[in-house]
């Protein structure tokens, strides 16, 4: 029992050292976050919720379908099974 919790105890203390360890990398990082301009940045015109979602949503659930689909229909175990 006594090394079980010597287990979850040095768990706990590694979880706290890596979230404190991010925590303070990202507060030293922060001024990389701030949305000053610098110069020669020429940032394009935003993009509408539509193409958001067709860029982040449609398109890579296309691209899993059509591989998914190509792996389906050249799978050769299938065909062996019912011979």
């Amino acid at each position: 029992m006594d090394k079980k919790l010597n287990k979850l105890t040095k768990k706990v203390m590694r979880a706290g050292v890596v979230t404190t360890g991010t925590t303070l990398m990202l507060l030293l990082a922060s001024p990389a976050f701030a949305l000053t301009r610098d110069d020669g940045d020429d940032p394009g015109s935003g993009l509408s919720v539509i193409q958001t979602l067709g860029l982040f949503v449609a398109i890579p659930i296309a691209l899993f379908a059509i591989i998914a689909g190509l792996v389906i229909a050249t799978d050769k175990s299938r065909k062996q099974q019912g011979s």
